[in-house]
């Protein structure tokens, strides 16, 4: 190039962004605006439906009950994800990709399919029931749908593959020598997985918990078919606002609220993995 910037490849990669993000503009930017200007009703900058959404108790709980349901989906995701890729990251060629073709398969079947698939093993007459009762276990069946266990379930089997993956990534890519080093030095396993494997999992435990947690809280379908009107989540209510009551303002308003949940939550992430980088001393 004669005039202007040269053409290097930093430049190449910076114009390869511009396509995106005039895409993203009209159809993901946009339309958070228009969410965010109708739950002020517009130019009049009225806050009265986030006075609402913090003064009505009812408001109130769905806000700590779509938290809470985040938060053990979270954790429950993680104790179990932590050792499954453990398991596909020590395992032999063949064996690990077995597993990981176990792990891979629920991700391309439909949410709501597998959604309808526990309410037909947690149903009053479901598999789980009759194996229960015929097993002399209970006299009745349990009532095993519409509670806080069968959201967390059903949560927690969809987005266990977002814990899964970022953890296998990690654990494949760490320098085993240094659980090498330890095990020379003469440390002993489990101080050598809580002072060096955990460690060096973390980068794949804080982006598999970020996708989980942030996936939870805006969690619709599962919350809708296998929860009650007592475990009732923020995006359920938004629905019922917009569906039943056309309430646009408040839902737009709930939406807002939604939103800088998310944005909070990736700035907390955000500085607590800045914080552990500069306990490391990584720059």
């Amino acid at each position: 190039m004669s005039a202007g910037r040269a053409w290097t490849p930093e430049f190449s990669l910076q114009f390869l962004i511009v396509p995106p993000l005039l895409f993203l503009l009209p159809t993901f930017l946009l339309p958070l605006g228009i969410v965010a200007y109708r739950s002020v009703d517009g130019l009049a900058f009225d806050v009265r439906h986030f006075a609402d959404i913090f003064t009505n108790t009812t408001y109130l709980y769905v806000l700590s009950q779509t938290f809470k349901t985040a938060v053990v989906s979270t954790v429950l995701s993680l104790l179990i994800g932590f050792p499954i890729a453990h398991v596909i990251a020590k395992a032999r060629r063949f064996w690990g990709a077995i597993a990981f073709a176990c792990v891979m398969v629920p991700l391309w079947t439909s949410v709501v399919t597998r959604t309808y698939a526990w309410i037909t093993l947690l149903g009053r007459r479901g598999l789980v029931n009759q194996l229960l009762v015929e097993a002399g276990i209970v006299d009745q069946p349990l009532s095993l749908l519409y509670n806080p266990f069968a959201v967390q379930i059903g949560m927690v089997q969809v987005l266990l593959p977002m814990m899964i993956l970022p953890v296998l990534s990690s654990m494949r890519q760490m320098d085993r020598t240094k659980l090498m080093a330890a095990a020379i030095l003469g440390a002993n396993p489990i101080r050598t997985f809580i002072h060096i494997y955990v460690p060096m999992c973390l980068p794949g435990i804080l982006a598999g918990s970020v996708l989980v947690f942030i996936t939870a809280l805006g969690f619709y379908v599962t919350p809708a078919l296998l929860g009650g009107d007592s475990n009732m989540m923020i995006a359920v209510l938004i629905e019922q606002q917009v569906t039943k009551t056309l309430n646009w303002p408040l839902a737009s308003a709930l939406a807002t609220v939604l939103l800088m949940m998310v944005l909070l939550s990736l700035v907390f992430v955000w500085q607590l993995a800045r914080l552990r980088g500069t306990k490391l001393g990584v720059a």
